[in-house]
């Protein structure tokens, strides 16, 4: 494992010495943690009619949740970005809309039976077609992550400050036409965009953290002090301070990643980084069945309490769905099959978020 990251260079990043990098992995877990936080938190309260201590949580990580998904996803693309149009696609666009239709229909099977009765079957067949064009559920990340692909290497000739200044102008004028597709991209590219383009200076950015482990704490105090004030007084939502509070957030649990890979502290999340996509395709089943389970038992009161289980329940249960999955010959589910694949491949890799 690489001790501390990537090397910068001109134009770029050079590939690490291994395979992974530790503290990326270390970030990417705590972020696919607070997703499924997110979703099983605001699921149970909405259909408690309530809220819960983990309310406080799902808040204060609002800022920086998505952002610093986006940016990770980023970082390494100026090591593939110049590879010819059929491999880029083919890991950069295929790949992911495989996934997407998979699990899509996996998704759409579980809820069918509900809108079949509020609408019957012709709905359902135009909810599903839409899903296509308006991303269903849980699945928009991987859905726009396609799209942050393609215009990154569309774009790459031009000048690189004039496209993250309208990435960010993107970012703080809050568009919102109803489509998810348009306003997530409006809202996120800036933080993909700033990966990509920034990679150099995050790798340092880590460096630092592990040379400097008591300046870094120190620093990872003051921000969740800040991020924490800014939330409670609604300010985190005003137009600069958002995206700004993003990428503070971002290089905040950047440096949290470092600094428990530097320990080997909670490699727990180490493993979910990993496998962050394998999670976010197949948390929302264990999910949704123990939220529907809990608050139909009453067996506990306390909705915090049944939001906590929920949140575990939604990744331990996706990462048992994977271990079935390659177990009961059923690999397609989260390994892309030889079929769907349209340039040669080295390697069959397990499903990744970004190289």
């Amino acid at each position: 494992m690489a001790p501390s990251g990537a090397i910068a260079g001109s134009g770029g990043i050079k590939a690490p010495s291994a395979a992974r990098v530790d503290w990326v992995d270390y970030a990417k877990g705590i972020c696919i943690i607070m997703v499924v936080m997110m979703h099983s938190v605001l699921g149970v309260e909405l259909a408690a009619g309530e809220t819960g201590f983990m309310h406080v949580a799902v808040a204060f990580a609002k800022p920086f949740r998505m952002p610093d998904f986006f940016l990770i996803s980023g970082l390494f693309l100026a090591l593939v970005i110049d590879r010819d149009w059929r491999t880029y696609l083919d890991r950069k666009v295929v790949h992911f809309a495989y996934f997407y239709v998979v699990w899509v229909t996996i998704q759409f099977g579980f809820k069918a039976p509900a809108f079949v009765a509020e609408a019957g079957w012709h709905h359902v067949g135009l909810l599903y077609l839409e899903a296509f064009i308006e991303p269903f559920g849980t699945l928009w990340f991987i859905y726009l992550l396609p799209i942050f692909f393609v215009v990154t290497k569309l774009t790459r000739k031009l000048p690189p400050l004039a496209i993250w200044l309208v990435a960010a102008a993107l970012e703080t004028a809050r568009i919102t036409t109803g489509w998810t597709v348009i306003d997530e991209f409006c809202a996120r590219f800036v933080y993909f965009y700033s990966g990509y383009l920034f990679a150099p200076y995050v790798f340092a950015l880590s460096d630092r953290a592990r040379k400097h482990p008591a300046l870094a704490l120190a620093a990872l105090a003051t921000w969740a002090l800040v991020n924490a004030g800014l939330v409670v007084s609604g300010a985190s939502e005003w137009t600069l301070v958002s995206l700004l509070l993003g990428f503070a957030g971002a290089c905040a649990i950047i440096t949290m990643g470092t600094l428990l890979a530097r320990a080997h502290w909670m490699n727990v999340l180490r493993f979910c980084g990993e496998h962050s996509i394998v999670i976010y395709l197949a948390f929302f089943l264990p999910m949704a069945a123990s939220r529907t389970l809990l608050l139909r038992s009453g067996i506990i009161p306390d909705i915090g309490m049944v939001s906590l289980i929920v949140t575990v329940a939604g990744v331990i249960g996706a990462l048992a769905i994977w271990q079935a999955a390659l177990r009961l010959n059923a690999r397609f589910l989260f390994e892309r099959p030889d079929a769907f694949w349209i340039a040669p491949k080295k390697v069959a890799p397990m499903l990744q978020a970004a190289e």
